[in-house]
């Protein structure tokens, strides 16, 4: 198997929070190419599409024009953005206009680093080498069946399995600089099935592993929707209870509609902190909003929000952890505010 069999997320190597917090800019902005996904899968907020009609979020794509004022924006911060993640709620590849957004973002200067993840399922030749022409640096494939039946089963969506793999198997070859990471819920995966999955797919990533399916979503019950018990974290590591969220010390998210949510889990868009097509990016992570959400953490009352009280991302995904650094951190902050 030429890839490693390393979990997606970088866990080596993390910058310690305590020791740069609050940040000039985000390390990490989410943004929602598209709201809108192909596929229904049950463990997913948006494959309930009944759901999210209820709660009267947009459906649609992230305009162009839009995007490039956000990129525009990252100008009035002192440094380039670490890293663009194109990705949020729905699947990237329903916006015809991603390589654009990739290309634009890299001619900036603004961007240090862009990936993005997809189901992969409408990928083509075409798109590949377009998004790989255009300067994507990492591309993060979630593998939902190792069959057609199992395709339909999980996601409610037709696959073909065999032309899933050979798009995969053309990106790989083509992909020049781009980091190709896939990954796949081992849950109820045998361990002959996984055998299969690593040898399908470990020659033709960069980086290859299975996750455990997690309760990550806010308000909403992957293990009722599912029938499952959740008993350990993302990756085989304990269940751990913490206090305060780092992600809202380093990253914000941008919906598709150019709402700015303070967590890139806000699915039902409960946590909007500010608009594009009115603000700066600068305006609103500095802006009062993000500022109270940050002392709130700081202060332990983390567990008295509606939302995020029971964020199992914090319990289950291995996010950083400075609880212990709470205290230090709430001073410098209301001793940065006091002065400003």
């Amino acid at each position: 198997m030429k890839a490693e069999n390393k979990p997606r997320i970088n866990l080596d190597q993390r910058t310690k929070l305590e020791t740069v917090i609050p940040l000039e800019a985000p390390f990490v902005l989410f943004v929602d190419p598209s709201s809108l996904c192909n596929f229904r899968c049950t463990f997913c907020p948006t494959g309930d599409r009944k759901l999210i009609r209820e709660t009267g979020r947009y459906q649609g794509v992230l305009d162009f024009n839009l995007f490039k004022k956000m990129i525009d924006d990252l100008a009035e911060f002192e440094s380039p953005l670490k890293v663009l993640r194109l990705y949020k709620d729905g699947e990237p590849l329903l916006n015809k206009r991603l390589p654009d957004m990739i290309r634009y973002a890299k001619a900036s200067g603004r961007v240090s680093y862009i990936d993005t993840t997809t189901n992969a399922s409408l990928l083509t030749h075409a798109k590949s080498l377009a998004l790989v022409d255009a300067g994507l640096d990492r591309i993060n494939i979630s593998v939902d069946g190792l069959s057609d039946s199992d395709f339909e089963k999980f996601t409610r969506t037709k696959v073909n399995f065999t032309e899933f793999v050979e798009k995969i198997r053309f990106f790989y070859e083509n992909r020049k600089g781009c980091e190709v990471c896939i990954k796949m819920p081992g849950d109820f995966l045998s361990p002959d099935e996984k055998d299969f999955f690593f040898a399908t797919f470990g020659d033709i990533s960069d980086r290859i592993s299975l996750e455990n399916i997690a309760p990550c979503w806010p308000e909403f019950g992957v293990e009722e929707r599912m029938g499952i018990e959740i008993k350990t974290g993302i990756y085989n590591n304990p269940i751990n209870d913490i206090d305060v969220c780092p992600y809202v010390f380093y990253s914000m998210a941008v919906n598709s509609d150019g709402t700015v949510s303070v967590c890139f889990l806000d699915w039902s868009r409960k946590m909007q902190i500010g608009d594009v097509r009115n603000n700066s990016l600068k305006e609103i992570w500095r802006g009062e909003e993000m500022h109270n959400h940050q002392l709130a953490h700081l202060r332990g009352e983390r567990k008295e929000h509606p939302v995020c009280g029971n964020c199992g991302q914090l319990s289950h995904c291995m996010p950083d952890n400075i609880d212990s650094h709470a205290a230090m951190l709430l001073n410098k902050l209301v001793t940065i505010q006091a002065q400003l």
